[in-house]
């Protein structure tokens, strides 16, 4: 199955995608049906089982082309990333893989949704970077959870943009502000539930900035994968359910590139994952 975050009178409300064109409201399903995805999650198979049964032979009632996107997450319990979890990218910012999985927080204000204009003030940062990331958004609590029965954990999965400003990430010791400016984390446009996606050690991850493909690679070549991360983490807290892990980006940075390309003044950056989908975000510079 697969939801998103539609606007609907200004709010954001949970959709149900019926097909590659159509959406469908859940919260008309029946009387008590959720509006948020945390709201689904947390009622369980049992709910998530009772809209599939609702949802049954019904058309769908918001066409996807002309819908506006929330952020596929919106009300997370915390936002875990995980930096350096691709060869390629730890070697191409020069800083070395730890032996443990490097983690950070990302603020709630970070979060934005596909076709949004994510802007920041040039004085803050003109060496602004995508990273192409998996998004893992936990279902049940975890807490110490061996590698072999971690993906039980896992609800489903999104697409998810780091944005991140370069010279601020150098410059300080911990990256969550460099990452955080207000809708420097776009996700979506869409979360797949976790049966739709059999292994996702096995996905195709792209990025595309201004018509040019930049990054191009598999989740297959994390140092970490899905199961490691969300075990590693269940260590030292319990993982909330609803709770959205970026895990990493594959190489191709802005920042390594001989010429660099950093977002522009009205640049337009498309992240993307095979069978999970295309997140797009616009970007403006302020001043």
């Amino acid at each position: 199955m697969r939801f998103a975050h539609v606007y609907s009178e200004g709010n954001p409300r949970l959709i149900l995608v019926t097909s590659p064109d159509e959406g469908l409201y859940v919260d008309t399903l029946f009387a008590g049906a959720p509006d948020r995805l945390e709201r689904l999650i947390a009622g369980g198979d049992e709910l998530l089982d009772r809209v599939r049964e609702a949802a049954d032979g019904r058309g769908g009632e918001i066409g996807i082309d002309s819908a506006s996107f929330s952020s596929a997450s919106l009300d997370p319990p915390v936002v875990l990333a995980v930096g350096l979890n691709y060869a390629a990218h730890s070697g191409e910012l020069g800083l070395k893989t730890d032996k443990t999985p490097t983690v950070f927080v990302l603020w709630p204000n970070s979060l934005a949704g596909h076709g949004q204009t994510t802007s920041w003030p040039r004085s803050l940062s003109e060496s602004v970077d995508y990273e192409a990331e998996l998004g893992v958004i936990i279902g049940r609590p975890a807490k110490d959870v061996p590698v072999e029965r971690a993906l039980d954990h896992v609800w489903g999965y999104t697409v998810v943009n780091d944005i991140t400003a370069r010279d601020i990430q150098f410059s300080e010791a911990q990256w969550c502000r460099c990452k955080s400016f207000d809708g420097f984390t776009p996700s979506g446009p869409f979360v797949v539930t976790a049966d739709e996606v059999p292994d996702p050690q096995d996905l195709h991850i792209w990025a595309v900035v201004d018509g040019h493909r930049v990054q191009d690679a598999t989740t297959g070549q994390m140092i970490r994968g899905v199961a490691e991360l969300v075990a590693h983490l269940s260590q030292s807290v319990t993982l909330l359910p609803g709770t959205l892990i970026s895990t990493g980006s594959p190489g191709g940075a802005g920042y390594s590139r001989d010429p660099q390309i950093f977002l522009r003044d009205r640049s337009t950056v498309t992240v993307g994952i095979d069978g999970i989908g295309e997140l797009t975000t616009h970007c403006r510079i302020l001043g």
